[in-house]
C-alpha cells in the first residue's frame, strides 16, 4: 500500500474510532448524571489527543528516510491502538469513581469561614506545623530519597490560607529530580484540604558544562480557581472505612482519589495490608492504643495501579506501598514526635 493510502486508512479508522455521541448529546441523555456525562466527555478529549499524536506521528514518518516509512506508519498506528485502549481504561475507571461518588456535580465547600488561618491544632495523622520536616526512603533500587518541610510560608488561595509544603525528590547521587510545593489548607473541624501544587520535573545531561538541573516539564501543576480546577480533600477530619473522596480535581492533569480502606490498622492482622510493610517500623507506629489509619490511592489518569498510604498519630503518612510494583516509601527520619528518633534504618 502506497504511504498516502496508508495514511488515508488510518484517519479513516481514527475517524470511526471517534465517532460516538457529542459531550451536548451525553449531557442531554445524562442530565441527572453529572459526573458520567463529566466522564464521557473527558474520554472524548482523550480521544481527540491521541488523534492529534497520531496525525503529528504521520507527518514525521512521510517526512522520513523513504525505506522507513511503512514500518513508522505502522508503528504510528499500533502507538494509536494502544493509546485508545488506555482512553478505554480511563473511562473504565472514572466510571468507577462514579459509582463510587455519586452522580451529583463536584462542588466542594470552598468557603474562607470553614478554615483556620493559624494551623494551630493539626490533625493528629497529618501534622502541619511551621518546621515539621520527614524524610523517606524510595526503595525501588535507585536510593532516591524525598524530603518533605512544612516551609515558614503561606499562600492564599481564593481567599484561604494554605500552607506551603516543599517536597524534593533527589536520585543516589544527591541531584533533585523532582521538586514541588504543595497548597495545604485545614479545615475548622481539623480536615485538610489540597489547595493546588507547583511540580517540576528535572533532568540533567552529559556533556553539560556546568552540569546543572534543567525543568523538563511541570506536568501535573494545578491550582485550585484557575482554569476551572477544584480542591479536594487531603485527608478527612474523621477517617471512616469506605469513605471515598476525591483529592483534587483538574480534568486531565488533576484527579487523585483515596478510600479509607482501615482506621484499625496494627501488624499482623491483615495479610493483605501488611504486604511490603516493614514489621518493625509498623509495630513501633501502630499500636492497640493507637492504631493506624490506611488509605488506598488512585487516579484515573493511572487506571492499572494505586497506592496504599499508611498515616500514624502524631507522625503522619510513614509509608507508601505500591502492591503492583512493589516499590516502597519508607519514612527513616523526622522531627515532629519522639519516635522519630526510634525509627528503624532499612
Amino acid at each position: 500500500m502506497a504511504i498516502r493510502s496508508l495514511s488515508a486508512a488510518l484517519v479513516l479508522g481514527a475517524a470511526c474510532f471517534l465517532l460516538g455521541s457529542t459531550p451536548a448529546q451525553a449531557s442531554r441523555s445524562g442530565s441527572a448524571r453529572v459526573c458520567s456525562a463529566v466522564a464521557s466527555t473527558q474520554a472524548q478529549a482523550c480521544q481527540a489527543d491521541i488523534r492529534d499524536n497520531l496525525f503529528e506521528a504521520q507527518a514525521l514518518c512521510i517526512n522520513g528516510p523513504e525505506e522507513a516509512r511503512r514500518d513508522c506508519q505502522r508503528e504510528a498506528q499500533q502507538e494509536f491502538k494502544d493509546a485508545a485502549d488506555e482512553c478505554g481504561n480511563q473511562r473504565d475507571a472514572r466510571d468507577e469513581l462514579c459509582d463510587a461518588l455519586g452522580e451529583g456535580r463536584y462542588a466542594p465547600d470552598f468557603d474562607p469561614g470553614s478554615f483556620t488561618q493559624t494551623f494551630a491544632s493539626p490533625n493528629p495523622y497529618f501534622p502541619l506545623s511551621v518546621g515539621d520536616h520527614w524524610k523517606f526512603v524510595l526503595t525501588n533500587g535507585d536510593g532516591a530519597t524525598d524530603d518533605i518541610d512544612v516551609l515558614d510560608a503561606t499562600k492564599r488561595i481564593e481567599g484561604v490560607t494554605c500552607a506551603v509544603v516543599h517536597d524534593v525528590v533527589k536520585d543516589d547521587a544527591g541531584r533533585p529530580t523532582e521538586d514541588t510545593q504543595d497548597w495545604i489548607a485545614q479545615r475548622n473541624d481539623g480536615g485538610l484540604d489540597y489547595c493546588g501544587e507547583m511540580t517540576e520535573t528535572l533532568g540533567y545531561f552529559p556533556g553539560d558544562d556546568p552540569v546543572a538541573p534543567e525543568r523538563l516539564d511541570i506536568e501535573g501543576s494545578w491550582k485550585t480557581g484557575v482554569d476551572g480546577a477544584l480542591p479536594g480533600t487531603l485527608f478527612p477530619a474523621t477517617p471512616t472505612v469506605g469513605a471515598v473522596y476525591r483529592q483534587e480535581w483538574l480534568p486531565g492533569t488533576a484527579e487523585d482519589a483515596a478510600e479509607v480502606v482501615s482506621t484499625t490498622y496494627t501488624f499482623g492482622n491483615d495479610a493483605t495490608l501488611d504486604d511490603h510493610v516493614p514489621a518493625a517500623l509498623a509495630q513501633l507506629l501502630c499500636t492497640q492504643q493507637h492504631p493506624c489509619v490506611v488509605t488506598k490511592e488512585f487516579s484515573p489518569l493511572e487506571p492499572d495501579t494505586f497506592e496504599r498510604k499508611y498515616y500514624a498519630q502524631g507522625i503522619g503518612q510513614w509509608l507508601g506501598v505500591t502492591p503492583d510494583t512493589g516499590e516502597v516509601d519508607r519514612l527513616t527520619a523526622c522531627n515532629v514526635d519522639p519516635r522519630c528518633a526510634s525509627l528503624p534504618q532499612p
